[in-house]
């Protein structure tokens, strides 16, 4: 018979209806019943594309004697951490802080009150590899909970203090200055995997926000070390099991330090990242490699992750049939009889697909081989080596195609889909991408309507029916989408809703202090701490994403009161940075736009004139993360104000280029502006 997990929407929690466990989602009722009962309450967190998710629900929750034990003295809450992050931090935190150690699964126990005082990830269903197993922490527990319920009372509020101080502990004030800049990408330099890309062992994980630091340290310093660390990894990623070739987009992480095998989710939030910073390296650089892999990414998300509404699903499985990676690995007789007799060998060797394989006797598809070294081993030119792999990589997708497919999460997360739009829409501008375009206009009309309640953002979507107050991410990442649409459309519409909602993540998520921000709004239920993570995970912290915003908008909108918040937020996270850069990847590039002057480009010309188009197009074929730009009107500038006065010459388009309100003399060619843009000179004319 289902538990009451059979009512709700979360594949995740779906996954879990069937279990013998008495299962509550997370909410009054359960805690109501453990006040009543005086039990203490196990919260199982997890999310459905997680691999040791469904084995733990396969060893212990799908156990009738583990079930019992739980049923008997706990009340047992599963939580969907995508649904829910605010809990997934605030108990990731107390785990932490308890063990030292975190991940997923994450289990906790926590008193009647919800105070955590106990918690742990993954435990075997029989002691394993020094790990306990599950049923005897359950037991042992709940033994100490009847016997010693002083003592678990005391441990619970040393948590409890604990996670209330634990952001402002991180908050140490100072101003920014440049040498924060410099010396974090020394010593982002001495961490960095000389060998293999990235930054750390294994488990390695991609981290977006430092290599978007790195690349815009690049472009505000010159400095060569920092450009060299970015797409060394961003080359390792590419060419490795983490990035699926055969398919498009990444895998959410290696089990080793190479980026060979990777734990097979999919995540949006992965890609949607990624991609973006591929293509500021294609900006940047204007390496063809770094196009392929943000269109390749991009087809995927489209392809793969894209609802009839227009939005963005969540997650693929890891799993499929109940094996882990089992849709994406391959034999090489499987690939010599898709592939002509002659090309397959050549092909296999080139991808690393080989008897014996890479993982589990089986092969995943990688570029580790440099296709010249392969090509002299084939007897073949690289040319046609590469000719070949472009021809064969969709006869082997075509041959995939007919798998039994992972699971996907069809759930729509605003925050994801955000930072998925901003891809989306700067992708079509550079790329010249009306699908990309078109696709970013639905997401946002997909957000704005059915994400959308009263004009405040929820923060799920999932069968029809949006739900759970937006936060501080969601609102932030959506403003970031927002802001790249219109600079990608040109469209006032979108600019006009990137301020409503700044003006309603300030007015929701502002702590006392009027500094800085927390996770959850005033529309969210009281927890025993109110969450504010400042540190960026898997993806950049919503304080983070929010500083940028309010920055950015400051100075396209003229809004002195954000840009004195955004660098209040900077200012109180500076010894932070400095010590710790990986974890702060995101807020470095905000102090590199705070130590950066705007560039605004301001384009006199009739809407829609074809001179509109390529005057952008020389800003957006560059990397110009600091530029801005407009169409001067009457209607833009009561908007965007440092668009009036930008007058036609002589009935001619032109573009104005200003740093800071001081202009250069307007120019009536693409050309002469992307001279001036290249030149570097200073401001050397101002308008009286």
């Amino acid at each position: 018979m289902p538990n009451r997990l059979a009512a709700e929407s979360s594949p995740y929690l779906l996954q879990h209806k069937d279990n013998p466990v008495d299962w509550y989602p997370w909410g009054d009722e359960a805690l109501a019943r453990a006040r009543a009962e005086d039990k203490p309450l196990l919260v199982s967190i997890g999310y459905s594309a997680c691999h040791w998710c469904h084995v733990m629900e396969h060893e212990s929750f799908e156990d009738a004697e583990t079930a019992a034990v739980m049923n008997a003295h706990y009340v047992s809450v599963k939580v969907d951490r995508e649904e829910r992050p605010d809990i997934d931090s605030l108990f990731m935190g107390a785990v932490q802080a308890m063990t030292g150690q975190g991940g997923w699964p994450l289990n906790v126990f926590l008193l009647p009150d919800g105070t955590p005082f106990y918690g742990g990830t993954y435990w075997p269903p029989e002691d394993r590899q020094g790990m306990p197993a599950f049923r005897r922490v359950l037991e042992a527990v709940a033994d100490t909970f009847a016997t010693q319920r002083g003592d678990i009372e005391a441990q619970g509020e040393q948590v409890r203090a604990a996670l209330r101080n634990a952001s402002a502990a991180q908050l140490r004030p100072g101003q920014i200055e440049q040498r924060l800049v410099d010396e974090a990408v020394e010593l982002l330099g001495q961490q960095l995997d000389g060998r293999n890309g990235g930054f750390g062992g294994a488990p390695k994980f991609p981290q977006a926000s430092v290599i978007e630091f790195l690349l815009r340290a690049h472009r505000q310093t010159g400095s060569a070390s920092a450009l060299r660390m970015a797409t060394f990894t961003l080359d390792r990623m590419a060419v490795g099991g983490l990035y699926d070739v055969v398919g498009g987009g990444f895998h959410r992480y290696t089990v080793d330090a190479i980026w060979l095998v990777p734990h097979f989710e999919k995540m949006l939030y992965d890609n949607g990242q990624l991609a973006r910073i591929y293509l500021d390296a294609f900006r940047l650089t204007h390496e063809p490699r770094y196009r392929a892999v943000v269109e390749e990414t991009l087809d995927y998300v489209l392809r793969e992750m894209t609802s009839p509404e227009g939005g963005f699903y969540s997650t693929q499985d890891a799993d499929s049939e109940g094996v882990e990676g089992k849709f994406y690995v391959w034999e090489p007789a499987e690939v010599d009889e898709i592939l002509e007799a002659q090309n397959g060998p050549a092909v296999r060797a080139y991808l690393g697909i080989e008897p014996g394989g890479n993982f589990e006797g089986e092969s995943i598809p990688t570029r580790r081989r440099p296709a010249a070294e392969v090509a002299v081993e084939q007897g073949l030119t690289e040319e046609t080596l590469l000719g070949m792999a472009d021809e064969a990589l969709p006869k082997l997708r075509a041959v995939r195609d007919q798998r039994v497919w992972p699971g996907r999460d069809e759930k729509v997360i605003t925050a994801w889909n955000g930072m998925t739009l901003r891809a989306f829409a700067e992708a079509s501008r550079t790329l010249g991408r009306d699908d990309y375009r078109d696709a970013a206009v639905r997401n946002a009309e997909f957000l704005l309507t059915r994400l959308s309640d009263g004009g405040d953002l929820l923060h799920t979507y999932k069968d029809g029916t949006a739900r759970i107050p937006g936060f501080l991410d969601d609102y932030a990442q959506t403003i970031d989408g927002l802001i790249a649409l219109y600079e990608a459309t040109l469209d006032l519409r979108w600019m006009r809703e990137s301020a409503r909602l700044a003006e309603r993540m300030v007015a929701l998520f502002s702590d006392e202090d009027g500094v800085g921000l927390f996770d959850t709004s005033t529309a969210h239920e009281t927890l025993i701490a109110r969450p504010r993570d400042i540190q960026d995970g898997a993806t950049a912290s919503g304080t983070a994403v929010a500083t940028s915003v309010l920055l950015r908008l400051a100075r396209y909108l003229e809004r002195p009161e954000w840009e004195t918040r955004a660098t209040a937020i900077l200012e109180s996270v500076n010894q932070a940075m400095a010590n710790q850069p990986i974890g702060y990847g995101r807020h470095l590039a905000n102090a590199v736009a705070h130590l950066s002057p705007a560039r605004e480009v301001a384009v006199a010309a009739p809407d829609g004139a074809a001179a509109v188009a390529a005057f952008s197009a020389v800003v957006y074929d560059r990397f110009e993360p600091d530029a801005l730009i407009g169409v001067a009107s009457e209607e833009a500038a009561e908007l965007i104000p440092w668009l009036a006065g930008r007058p036609m010459r002589d009935g001619r388009p032109a573009a104005y280029l200003c740093e800071r309100h001081t202009c250069l003399p307007p120019v009536e060619t693409p050309d002469a502006l992307r001279e001036l843009l290249a030149s570097g000179i200073g401001v050397v004319w101002r308008e009286m």
